[in-house]
């Protein structure tokens, strides 16, 4: 990004607020840009337009590999835009930044919303620490807000801490599984349960609706035995079919309900705060990496510290703390 300053700012914020989807993507480029002008320029712009932002619903989605969370964002994406919303679909992908995945494939996954002029489909920066990629996300999602958007899908695309990650950054946290419960009850991260607001059982269609309603069952029985996170909202299970459209007029009965129920006691506005202090410290962190990488006596050291630590002649804690002493910390 080039030819930007901060005279010009103050247009971008306007234009930004008009719902400019230009404005929004160049917004977009300069939160994601690495250099430290440009990184400035960011704080700022979000700064500037804290004051439009908040007013969205966002909701967490997670599901493992095959399960459809492409297909039922599309889907349930289309339902909200033909109802009036406008919708901001982001990806957490901390995996891409191993093996170079293909994050930009969403958009042809999700072929209507790709085209649909009330949705917005952008994937996450494809390097960084997790806290690093969520952070961005997180100013992402904050711009869509300002430029309108109303209802913010965060897909976890990644795997790992990725599903921490998107809650940490929604009001909803919403489980796909698929039908057959039995080998996937095995091995679903209690951790990921005890985070869903709802489980939804997707491809509960044609002969796997039977399968599906018996797979709801098992959860059902699976989150009895969990003490739920909210006095207020006991997490559902449904059953749906992101492909035939069956369901999701449920699934986002139960968002809304829940968001208002959440407003009411005071949780929404308590669960926000919460994620603004870890949001805050993810930053930090993210800083605190690029520090590291940048400073020039830690980019001396650290290889003859490496191979004294791989070859078993220095503890790892000895070296941590003379990488620390570098950095003065």
């Amino acid at each position: 990004m080039t030819r930007l300053d901060r005279s010009a700012l103050p247009d971008l914020a306007a234009r930004l607020a008009r719902g400019e989807r230009a404005a929004l993507a160049r917004a977009i480029t300069l939160v994601e840009s690495r250099r430290g002008d440009h990184q400035a320029l960011a704080r700022e712009l979000i700064q500037t337009v804290l004051p439009r932002t908040g007013g969205a619903v966002r909701v967490g989605i997670t599901g493992v590999p095959g399960v459809g969370k492409s297909t039922t964002i599309d889907t349930l994406g289309s339902n909200l835009t033909a109802a009036g919303h406008k919708v901001a679909v982001l990806a957490v992908d901390p995996s891409s930044q191993r093996s170079g995945g293909s994050i930009l494939g969403d958009k042809t996954r999700m072929a209507r919303l790709a085209i649909d002029e009330n949705a917005f489909i952008r994937p996450s920066p494809s390097s960084g620490t997790l806290g690093g990629v969520a952070a961005k996300t997180r100013e992402t999602m904050l711009l869509c807000e300002a430029a309108g958007f109303d209802v913010i899908l965060v897909e976890t695309v990644g795997v790992g801490q990725s599903e921490t990650a998107v809650a940490d950054l929604t009001d909803f946290f919403l489980v796909l599984m698929l039908p057959g419960a039995g080998d996937e009850l095995q091995g679903i991260k209690k951790g990921i349960v005890e985070m869903a607001d709802m489980i939804a059982v997707n491809k509960a269609d044609g002969e796997g609706a039977t399968r599906a309603k018996a797979a709801a069952a098992d959860y059902r029985a699976a989150l009895h035995i969990l003490a739920p996170a909210s006095p207020t909202w006991s997490p559902p299970v449904i059953t749906i079919s992101g492909l035939a459209n069956v369901g999701l007029d449920v699934l986002w009965e139960k968002v809304v309900d829940h968001r208002e129920r959440m407003t009411a006691t005071g949780e929404l506005q308590q669960k926000r705060r919460a994620q603004e202090v870890k949001w805050m410290w993810a930053m930090v962190e993210d800083r605190l990496h690029a520090r590291l990488r940048a400073d020039p006596q830690v980019r001396k050291r650290v290889p003859a510290l490496e191979a004294e630590v791989a070859a078993g002649k220095l503890a790892a804690t000895v070296a941590a703390d003379e990488i620390a002493s570098l950095l003065g910390l």
